[in-house]
């Protein structure tokens, strides 16, 4: 059987509005950078690879000049709000030591992209996979799914898909792949344990 997993809380934390309260005291300054950034169509432009992350900063900062600031510190600071979901991440060596493969799929930036596979060393465990920016399509785009399907030779109903975004795995059950919705490790643990 083939594991595929999405990153963004399923694998790695994505918590935008915890991440903003971290940085910035004040509930305006945290409410502005939700909106302009992770509520943006630029946030959507660079999963879909058709911005660079220099390029998102710029139309943030010309969208909300007296924020600039916050807007650079956000964007930079980015990568501190992955990290891992530990119950998730130890799972893995048991999937594979039962003899299955692993993938991930997932819409993800270029720059968190690179970050990610070389931060963590879990990365290691997988026998491949798509991130969205990459092929310019995003979950739940059936042609994200088909990409990763032929791009590894998988058979649909080889394939478990979680993720945490029940559209993501219903456009992924319409392909013929066995749907997990995650809300927990533990959910991913009894389908390998039915399994």
């Amino acid at each position: 059987m083939n594991f595929i997993f999405d990153i963004g809380n399923v694998l790695l934390h994505f918590k935008p509005v915890p991440f903003l309260k971290s940085l910035f005291g004040e509930q305006a300054v945290i409410d502005t950078m939700y909106q302009t950034i992770f509520c943006s169509p630029e946030w959507e432009r660079l999963d879909q690879g058709f911005l660079t992350h220099r390029e998102a900063v710029d139309i943030f900062c010309t969208r909300e000049p007296s924020f600039q600031p916050e807007i650079r510190q956000t964007m930079e600071r980015l990568p501190d709000m992955l990290t891992p979901i530990a119950d998730t991440v130890a799972l893995l060596p048991n999937i594979k030591e039962a003899g299955h493969r692993l993938y991930y799929l997932s819409n993800f930036h270029s720059d968190l992209q690179d970050y990610v596979l070389g931060q963590y060393p879990f990365f290691n465990l997988f026998d491949g996979g798509v991130f969205s920016c990459d092929v310019k399509r995003i979950k739940p785009d059936p042609e994200i799914y088909r990409n990763l399907l032929d791009a590894y030779q998988l058979a649909p109903e080889d394939c478990v898909f979680v993720d945490d975004m029940e559209q993501n795995v219903t456009a992924a059950a319409a392909l013929g792949m066995h749907g997990v919705l995650f809300t927990s490790a533990d959910c991913v643990k009894a389908f390998l344990d039915n399994l």
